[in-house]
């Protein structure tokens, strides 16, 4: 377990910082990049729980808590036979996701157009929360595409966006409150 006692430590005032294997990068480096945009997705999800209720503010919280083994797994670079195996997400948390995603997606209407991010206040954060993980997985892509990276993680941010898409249908009563783009309705 972290245990901080000193929350300044004044060694990334030169514009660098420390990954989970002890290296330093820059604080523009892609690797930051990408687990700081997982953290911006897990501070969204903490304002869409202050909307959720019953099992949807389980599995949000749940999603919480992975979303630092996601951060934590790429903070710290892929390396041959580490002293210390750093924790890694796992193809059982991508499992988690999809099981979500199917029993929320049960109940829902079907879609019949694209529909725009808003709603209820809940459907309206889990939108916002859901661009943001979009995001995070560009950014996990193109640092895949440099450094070698879990697979998993990309995975995972892959269904996490889509679990987020049918939350917030679900929030919108199950789709019959989702706001509905009209193509060229206001040319």
């Amino acid at each position: 377990m972290v245990k901080l006692t000193k929350i300044y430590t004044r060694t990334g005032d030169k514009g660098d910082t420390g990954l989970g294997d002890g290296s330093r990068v820059a604080k523009h480096d892609l690797r930051v990049s990408a687990f700081g945009t997982v953290d911006e997705t897990n501070a969204a999800l903490g304002l869409a729980q202050l909307h959720a209720v019953g099992k949807l503010q389980q599995v949000l919280a749940t999603v919480q808590n992975d979303l630092f083994d996601v951060g934590a797994d790429l903070c710290t670079p892929e390396q041959e036979a580490p002293e210390h195996p750093p924790l890694r997400v796992t193809a059982a948390q991508v499992t988690f996701l999809e099981q979500q995603i199917d029993a929320f997606n049960e109940t829902l209407e079907t879609l019949h157009s694209f529909i725009l991010p808003g709603g209820t206040p809940l459907a309206a954060h889990l939108h916002m929360a859901r661009t943001v993980a979009r995001r995070a997985e560009r950014l996990v892509t193109q640092l895949m595409a440099e450094q070698p990276v879990n697979p998993e993680v990309l995975r995972y941010l892959n269904r996490l966006s889509d679990l987020l898409f049918v939350a917030a249908r679900r929030a919108n009563d199950d789709g019959a409150a989702d706001v509905l783009w009209v193509p060229g309705a206001n040319r």
